[in-house]
């Protein structure tokens, strides 16, 4: 139970770092908007004109890196998850034993 919190403060703070880059990526251009878990998209939408990687190459490129980075977010949280149910159950299983 100790390794497992220690892992679980651990991606914490993993998880607070890759926000931190996410926060910045949303502050280098204004067409990213400003929310943290979605991504951007990087296909035509009907109705919405997408900015292509010919009209507009330092964007989709920065898009890019903010989706991949939102990707590893996800990942991140994912294994807290997991982890989390692990820790939860060896708990419950220390305390009603």
């Amino acid at each position: 139970m100790l390794y497992g919190t220690i892992v679980m403060a651990i991606l914490y703070i993993i998880l607070k770092y890759i926000l931190n880059w996410i926060r910045y990526f949303n502050s280098l251009d204004s067409r990213l908007g400003q929310s943290t878990w979605r991504w951007s998209y990087d296909y035509p939408v009907v109705g919405e004109r997408d900015v292509s990687d010919l009209d507009d190459k330092n964007f989709v490129r920065l898009r890019r890196k903010r989706n991949g980075i939102i990707s590893l977010m996800y990942s991140v949280v994912l294994i807290m998850f997991i982890l989390f149910m692990s820790l939860l159950s060896k708990f419950l299983i220390f305390f009603l034993y």
